[in-house]
C-alpha cells in the first residue's frame, strides 16, 4: 500500500508527447548538420524511426544506434552541443499546451517524472527545460571518462520503461502500489506495457495503434495542443 500523504505521481513520455517531434531522430539530424556524422546516417536513421513506430525494431537495436553516434567523445565535449540542440532543434518544439500539462499536475501537487527511451545525453536539457527534477532515460557506458557508444544496464523502452520506473520506485522508497493512483502520458504503443499498469492511462497524439487500444479500453485521448479528442 502507498504510504499515506505520498503525491500521486504523473509520469510523461517525451518524443510525440511533450515534444513535438522525435527527439532522437532530431538529434541524429543537427548532428548531420553540423558536420559530425557521415552523411550516409540518414538514411539508418529514418529506417530506425520508422521501424519504432511501427513497434518492428528490437530494444537493443535501437538504443544501440543512438548510443553510437556518442561513441569517442566525454559529457564535457558533448556539453557544448547539447546547449545548441536544445536552442536551435528543441525549445520551439516545446507547444504551450504541453507545458501547461506539465504544469497542471506540478501546481496539483503531484510527482512529476519523465520517462523516455531517448539517452540521457538527448534528452537531459529537454527534461530541465520542461522544469522535470527527476527523470528515467536509457543511460550510456563510459570507459575512462569516454562514451564506448554502448548502453548501460537495460534501455528505457518497452517492457525495461517498466522495468526501471519499478527500480527508480524502490530507489524512492515508494512501493509498486503507486503506480494504481499515477498517471501516465503517451502517444506509442511501445509504452503499451507502462500505460496498462497505471491507474490514469493517457493517449496523447497517439499513434494509430495506440489510438485504437485507447478508445477500446475507454483511455482519454488528448492532441498535441491538450484538448480532448476522446
Amino acid at each position: 500500500m502507498t504510504p499515506p500523504n505520498t503525491p500521486p505521481l504523473a509520469l510523461f513520455d517525451l518524443d510525440h508527447t511533450l515534444l513535438d517531434g522525435d527527439g532522437d531522430d532530431l538529434w541524429c539530424r543537427f548532428l548531420l548538420r553540423h558536420g559530425l556524422l557521415d552523411a550516409s546516417v540518414q538514411a539508418r536513421n529514418e529506417q530506425m524511426g520508422a521501424d519504432y513506430r511501427s513497434g518492428r525494431v528490437s530494444v537493443e537495436d535501437f538504443s544501440n544506434f543512438y548510443a553510437g553516434l556518442l561513441a569517442g567523445r566525454t559529457p564535457a565535449q558533448w556539453a557544448p552541443w547539447q546547449a545548441r540542440f536544445l536552442e536551435e532543434d528543441i525549445r520551439h518544439r516545446l507547444p504551450e499546451a504541453a507545458r501547461a500539462l506539465v504544469a497542471s499536475h506540478r501546481e496539483a501537487g503531484h510527482t512529476l517524472l519523465l520517462t523516455t527511451a531517448s539517452n540521457s545525453v538527448i534528452a537531459e536539457r529537454t527534461a530541465a527545460e520542461l522544469g522535470f527534477t527527476r527523470w528515467i532515460a536509457t543511460e550510456l557506458t563510459l570507459s575512462n571518462g569516454v562514451f564506448t557508444g554502448q548502453v548501460q544496464g537495460f534501455p528505457n523502452m518497452r517492457e525495461g520503461k517498466l522495468k526501471r520506473l519499478r527500480q527508480w520506485l524502490s530507489d524512492e522508497g515508494l512501493p509498486a502500489s503507486a503506480l494504481a493512483s499515477a498517471w501516465f502520458y503517451s502517444d506509442s504503443i511501445n509504452d503499451l506495457p507502462l500505460l496498462s499498469s497505471v491507474g490514469h492511462p493517457v493517449a496523447v497524439n497517439p499513434d494509430a495503434m495506440l489510438h485504437q487500444h485507447a478508445v477500446a479500453h475507454g483511455w482519454p485521448v488528448l492532441d498535441v495542443l491538450g484538448k480532448a479528442l476522446a
